[in-house]
C-alpha cells in the first residue's frame, strides 16, 4: 500500500474512531470488508457488521460473509427481510436498487438500534458515484449512511490495496450483486426466478468460473462470462452440461452470450447499479488454466 492510499485508509480509520459505534452494512465483498476492518481497528467490540439474509443473496455469499467477519475478527449479525414484500420492488422498475437499499439498511438500523449504534456505515466509495445510474446512492444520502471510504476518497483501486494490506483474500474478489439484478428490467422479480438464477450461478461457479451471470429473460437462460473464460465456455462438453442442467432446474431455453460477461446488462443504459456492494460482491474462484480437462457432468 503506497503512502497515499495509507493517509487515506488513516483518514477513513479516524472518521470512524469519532463514532461511538458503527454498524456496518456487510456483503463480505471487498468494500464493506475494508469498512469493516477500519471499523474494527478505530472501534474494537463497538464495530460490528450485519448481513442481510433475503431472497436476493445466494446461500453461497451468506457462507463467505460470515467467514470474512471471522478473519477480520469483528462482531458478525445476521438480520432477514424479504424485498418480495415491496411492490415497488417485485416490479423491477428503474429505481429497482433505491427500493431494495431503503429497506436493506433501514434493516440495519433497526439491528444498531437494537445494541445501542447510533451509525451505520456501507461501503460506498469514490468511484461509485461516478459509475452512471446509481439509484441506491440515492437511498444512502436519504438515511444518512455514513460512507468512511467516499469521505476519504478512497477509490475502487484503493479499496482493493487496503483490502491487501489487511491480508484479506476478498482483495481480488470479482463483483457482485443481488440475483435480481438478473432479470431484466420491467420483468417481475418473483422467488421462482430468483431460485433458478441461484442454481444456475451455483453450477457456473462449481464447473470453475470466475466471473459470470445467468440472465433469466423469462424462462430464456443467458449465460456471460468474462472474456478469458468464453473459450472456455464454447467447449462442447460444456455446452451439453449446461444445457441440460438449465433446462432441469427450470429453463426453457439455455444460451451463451458471444460479447461476455458485461455489467448491467439487463438495466437501463449506463446502470451500474449492478456493482453495488450490500447488494451483493462474488468471492474470487482462481480461473480454471485447464478447463477443458474437466469433467462436466450430463445428468
Amino acid at each position: 500500500m503506497d503512502d497515499d492510499v495509507a493517509a487515506k485508509a488513516a483518514a477513513a480509520r479516524e472518521l470512524l474512531a469519532e463514532r461511538d459505534g458503527a454498524l456496518v452494512a456487510f456483503s463480505g465483498g471487498v468494500d464493506s470488508s475494508v469498512v469493516a476492518a477500519l471499523a474494527r481497528d478505530a472501534l474494537g467490540d463497538d464495530a460490528v457488521a450485519c448481513t442481510a439474509k433475503s431472497e436476493t443473496l445466494p446461500a453461497e455469499e451468506l457462507d463467505d460473509a460470515t467467514r470474512v467477519a471471522d478473519d477480520i475478527g469483528i462482531d458478525h449479525a445476521i438480520v432477514e427481510f424479504s424485498e418480495l414484500d415491496d411492490p415497488n420492488f417485485v416490479a423491477n422498475g428503474d429505481d429497482r436498487c433505491y427500493h431494495c437499499r431503503t429497506m436493506r439498511l433501514s434493516r440495519m438500523y433497526e439491528a444498531a438500534t437494537e445494541r445501542g449504534i447510533g451509525t451505520v456505515c456501507d461501503g460506498t466509495n469514490a468511484s461509485d458515484p461516478g459509475e452512471g445510474h446509481r439509484p441506491g446512492l440515492q437511498a444512502v444520502e436519504e438515511l444518512d449512511v455514513v460512507s468512511p471510504l467516499l469521505q476519504a476518497g478512497i477509490t475502487k483501486a484503493e479499496v482493493r490495496q487496503i483490502a491487501d494490506h489487511y491480508g484479506l483474500d476478498v482483495a481480488d474478489k470479482p463483483s457482485m450483486a443481488c440475483l435480481s439484478s438478473r432479470i431484466p428490467t420491467g420483468l417481475e422479480v418473483t422467488e421462482e426466478r430468483l431460485t433458478r438464477i441461484e442454481k444456475a450461478e451455483r453450477l457456473l461457479r462449481t464447473w470453475g468460473f470466475s466471473q459470470f451471470r445467468v440472465r433469466d429473460h423469462d424462462g430464456l437462460a443467458r449465460i456471460e462470462v468474462g472474456a478469458d473464460e468464453l473459450e472456455s465456455a464454447l467447449n462442447a462438453d460444456f455446452v451439453a452440461a449446461a444445457r441440460d442442467h438449465m433446462l432441469d432446474i427450470g429453463f426453457d431455453h439455455v444460451t451463451l452470450d458471444l460479447q461476455g460477461y458485461e455489467t448491467g446488462s439487463v438495466s437501463p443504459a449506463s446502470d451500474a447499479e449492478e456493482a453495488d456492494e450490500q447488494s451483493v460482491n462474488r468471492d474470487g474462484e482462481p480461473v480454471v488454466e485447464d478447463v477443458f480437462a474437466r469433467d462436466y457432468p450430463t445428468s
